[in-house]
């Protein structure tokens, strides 16, 4: 076991730490113990100098990771592989009504076939993936000093599998809504793809850039109103809000809102905090994301809030697609899910060389429908 000497340098912090000195530069090369992957097994006690340093505690890194993705799981099913949708395509038509309106002679055929507009939408492509993984337990019994460590040990390794799976799924889900965000601002209708930016300079004359739009009160003032506009219009039956442009409407029990957390988090500090009756100027009520696709190497608003995919929007074939200066997707929440989601671990045992395989396995279907209600709120 290594023994550093470091009264000096715990009297230099002190002078340092009580204001008697100013701050200087502090060598702790030899203070802070980094870690070594290989135990040196020249490591000795500093009494005879002749036994091996035995190892006093072992800690395992078991921290299980929930994940942070909007809810969209649905229910699933046993047996069968195809999500059917049903929808009616289009209200009935009023036509006169001819009880007040009576003429003699006339006949009136009430034996006149209405047929009803219905339209089904199957969806059937399914994701999928394993996480292989080997435990042999007898082989590395030597490593440790219980069967309590040794349990610990793979109860750690089962756990980063698990996070493993759930970043995974994640990804998925986040790939589920950006495929739709790219969908609808290439569609480039201003019901749908709402460029609040634009909107809030041409109203007010101001000529105010994306990147300094999260931090000015006012963007914000204004985005939370009209982000509660369009929460109240896609109540109402409507063909505006959906790429599709069929009737729908989507009631506030329906309704999925999911905000880029730079933005939520910019208004509690520009605005909320400075305005007496914030209640009247808070954003709608969302779940979060740090990021749509990625946080790039810096964090930087330009990359959380930026897309860049390929879509399927169930036509031919899409060309490359970059979103920026994304804040805020409002849906149905038919418009996007997770359906038949099923996670299961098969094994098998090899008798001869005495371990076993894990495979963790993980199926699901992931969809989007242009013809529900979808609305994005950007900046550019």
């Amino acid at each position: 076991m290594d023994i550093n000497q470091v009264a000096t340098i715990v009297n230099s912090l002190s002078s340092q730490y009580i204001g008697e000195t100013a701050v200087t530069a502090t060598d702790l090369s030899n203070v802070v113990d980094i870690g070594n992957q290989v135990f040196d097994i020249n490591s000795l006690d500093n009494y005879v100098h002749d036994l091996i340093d035995h190892i006093g505690k072992v800690v395992f890194v078991n921290r299980a990771y929930r994940g942070k993705t909007p809810s969209l799981v649905m229910d699933g099913w046993e047996y069968g592989a195809v999500l059917e949708k049903i929808t009616y395509d289009s209200y009935p038509e009023a036509q006169a009504n001819d009880s007040w309106n009576l003429q003699n002679g006339e006949s009136y055929d009430p034996n006149v076939f209405y047929k009803p507009s219905v339209s089904a939408k199957f969806f059937q492509k399914r994701n999928t993936f394993d996480i292989p993984m080997s435990f042999a337990k007898r082989q590395i019994r030597s490593a440790f000093s219980s069967a309590t460590q040794l349990n610990a040990f793979f109860s750690m390794i089962e756990t980063v599998i698990q996070n493993s799976m759930t970043i995974k799924m994640d990804q998925l889900v986040e790939a589920a809504i950006n495929n739709m965000i790219a969908v609808t601002m290439k569609n480039n209708n201003a019901n749908r793809a709402v460029n609040l930016l634009s909107r809030f300079n041409t109203d007010f004359g101001q000529s105010l850039t994306a990147d300094k739009a999260i931090t000015n009160p006012d963007f914000i003032r204004y985005a939370s109103f009209t982000m509660k506009l369009f929460s109240e219009r896609i109540q109402r039956m409507s063909k505006l809000f959906n790429v599709g442009g069929k009737e729908r409407f989507t009631s506030s029990e329906r309704l999925h809102v999911v905000m880029l957390s730079e933005f939520a988090a910019a208004a509690e500090a520009y605005l909320y905090s400075e305005t007496f009756h914030d209640q009247f100027v808070h954003l709608a009520k969302a779940e979060t994301v740090p990021y749509w696709q990625g946080s790039g190497t810096d964090y930087a608003f330009a990359s959380t809030s930026k897309i860049m995919v390929t879509p399927n929007s169930g036509g031919a074939t899409e060309d490359l697609f970059t979103g920026t200066g994304i804040l805020a997707v409002m849906f149905d929440r038919d418009a996007v899910g997770v359906a038949n989601l099923d996670r299961r671990v098969t094994t098998n045992w090899n008798a001869r060389a005495e371990f076993f395989n894990n495979w963790y396995k993980f199926d699901a279907g992931y969809f989007n429908d242009p013809n529900e209600n979808f609305i994005v709120f950007y900046v550019a």
